[in-house]
């Protein structure tokens, strides 16, 4: 193995000059970064040796740095699973009880540490999701919560009625079943998916059928002020974001519970 202060240059030389190792004990160094998450903290690399094998580790740094902002589960799953299992994949990065990490072989110091970096500042891109992909995000965390709490002979997901409507042009993201009147679920991500429950809900009426309605928003304030007053003239429960999840799912349970 070449001597810490020629691996300390390797590193400077394959990822960036500002990087330096200090040690914290018996080989086990900080490997210090400019490279930083979105609030400004710095990467947490570790160089170290474990198991006669030379790893870098961030020794489960990056998932507790993203709670902060999510739920773990919610990285476990939907889009944002995608995103860290292509990482992963892709940069050669292990996954142990949620610790990160490289084994180093052939003493390819700086091309591990460069992989390295590059997958932790990727796995963090789940913070700067693009629209359409917060959107789809959106959409499978309300289809996770929704089937964590109504079980799968209950609920329809992308439901349209058949016998009005073969061409499926009006539907609810999912309906709820077992009840004297079905429940029809919106997920309401934008102002156009604000309008198409509007016009959905009216057409479900005017073909009388029987049924209640709730709609979940992605952020029931960035809707626009006209497309939210004509949607609540017509649906019966909203909640403002999944935030509201304990409440979600207090109503949610209610509605079942009552049928």
């Amino acid at each position: 193995m070449p001597g810490i202060q020629d691996i300390e240059r390797e590193f400077q030389k394959k990822v960036a000059s500002q990087i330096r190792l200090a040690s914290e004990g018996i080989d086990r160094y900080r490997v210090f970064t400019p490279f930083l998450f979105e609030d400004g903290d710095h990467l947490a690399i570790v160089f170290k040796r474990r198991n006669g094998n030379w790893v870098l580790s961030d020794e489960a740094h990056t998932f507790m740095h993203l709670t902060y902002d999510l739920e773990e589960k919610d990285l476990r799953r939907g889009t944002r699973q995608k995103i860290i299992s292509n990482a992963l994949s892709s940069f050669g990065i292990n996954e142990n009880d949620e610790e990160l990490y490289i084994v180093i072989k052939a003493e390819n110091y700086g091309d591990a540490l460069f992989s390295f970096v590059q997958g932790l500042l990727k796995i963090a891109d789940v913070n700067f999701l693009s629209r359409e992909r917060v959107r789809s995000t959106f959409l499978d965390d309300f289809r996770s919560l929704i089937s964590e709490i109504v079980t799968e002979e209950r609920r329809t997901f992308d439901w349209s009625d058949s016998d009005n409507d073969p061409q499926a042009k009006y539907s609810a993201d999912c309906r709820i079943n077992g009840m004297l009147k079905p429940l029809m679920v919106f997920a309401l991500p934008s102002d156009d998916q604000t309008r198409d429950a509007t016009i959905s809900i009216l057409q479900f009426e005017k073909w009388k059928l029987s049924f209640r309605t709730l709609a979940i928003f992605e952020d029931q304030e960035s809707i626009n002020r006209k497309v939210l007053s004509r949607f609540s003239d017509v649906c019966e429960k909203q909640f403002s974001n999944l935030g509201a999840k304990d409440r979600i799912t207090g109503y949610l349970e209610e509605a079942i519970r009552t049928a």
